[in-house]
């Protein structure tokens, strides 16, 4: 009888232990704290990390606390990425709540080779923006591609600024003199990226082709891309994509400065935002290479040739 109600006493102090080691562990860190600590959930963050980072910034008491107080609420799920404008003196249960919600930020993510219409209709779609300023405002080829935590109510120029200041920093003097040694200024040098991103699909390939392209548009030859065709005729309601897919005949003969089949030389402006990689393959071109012509498979494997008669060829191998 009496080890009966040792058990018991043991058992209740247990869970009177815990009941105040779970108390505690959820009280605010600061009370009296009316500051406000930015907080960070990176995409595709685990509950882990978060956690170990709340404890690091002295967000919150306990480590296990936090977790535990997640789990048995069942929000693990429902934490979302972004930032966070949290605060000591927020229970853990309070922080765990804002994690769900609120965001003060959002991610929006730029890819490869999309055009300023693109990104402005991923943007307005998680942002209160005007699409049309957006595309007004936004020089085409200079958004570098990434991702991005925009504040809520940014405004178009904010957002234009962040893409901005991104693209600065990710051209550097390096590129620039690189640049140069190829004969090409900063604007030819965005042309001709963005021209890469959109023909070359592989990164053996990227420095083969521009210099290709360079080639051809130092000695005024036509170009002679499809991507360039694709870009002026815009969006294609049809297929409801900015890049139309197979081009006829009649579309080669669009009356535009960006048809590189009727006009020598490079478009008037980049076709869309190139990443890194093309940046750097144009920097780095094979501007000795002996090929001058080029076509892509359907697989989007490259066949280069020296002469028109060779390049003939590939087209009846490769194409038909």
């Amino acid at each position: 009888m009496k080890k009966v109600r040792l058990f018991i006493i043991i058992f209740v102090l247990i869970l009177l232990g815990g009941y105040i080691y779970f108390q505690q562990g959820s009280l605010p860190m600061d009370k009296n704290n009316q500051g406000v600590v930015l907080f960070t959930v990176k995409n595709g963050e685990g509950l882990n990390s978060i956690v170990k980072n709340l404890k690091a910034q002295n967000i919150i008491r306990g480590r296990f606390v936090f977790y535990i107080t997640v789990k048995l609420r069942g929000i693990e799920k429902k934490i979302q990425a972004g930032e966070f404008r949290l605060s000591k003196r927020m229970t853990a249960q309070d922080v765990a709540s804002e994690l769900t919600h609120g965001t003060a930020d959002v991610w929006v993510t730029a890819i490869e080779g999309t055009r300023d219409e693109e990104i402005a209709e991923n943007l307005a779609a998680v942002l209160p923006i005007s699409k049309k300023e957006f595309i007004e405002k936004a020089r085409e080829g200079y958004l570098f591609p990434d991702t991005y935590l925009i504040p809520k109510m940014a405004s178009v120029d904010t957002i234009i600024s962040i893409f901005q200041k991104n693209f600065d920093e990710k051209y550097t003097t390096e590129i620039k003199n690189n640049m140069k040694r190829v004969g090409l200024s900063e604007h030819q040098a965005i042309i001709v990226a963005s021209l890469i991103e959109r023909e070359a699909r592989f990164p053996e390939d990227k420095k083969k082709v521009a210099g290709i392209l360079i080639k051809r548009f130092k000695s005024d030859w036509a170009l002679q891309l499809d991507a360039t065709i694709q870009y002026a005729l815009g969006y294609q309601r049809q297929g409801k994509t900015w890049w139309k897919k197979d081009l006829t005949r009649e579309d080669l003969n669009v009356d535009s400065t960006y048809n590189t089949y009727k006009y020598p030389g490079l478009p008037p402006a980049p076709i869309c935002n190139p990443g890194l990689e093309s940046i750097l393959a144009v920097s780095r071109a094979e501007v000795s290479t002996p090929y001058w012509y080029y076509i892509s498979d359907k697989k989007g494997v490259m066949h280069y040739a020296k002469t028109l008669e060779e390049h003939n060829a590939n087209v009846e191998t490769y194409l038909q």
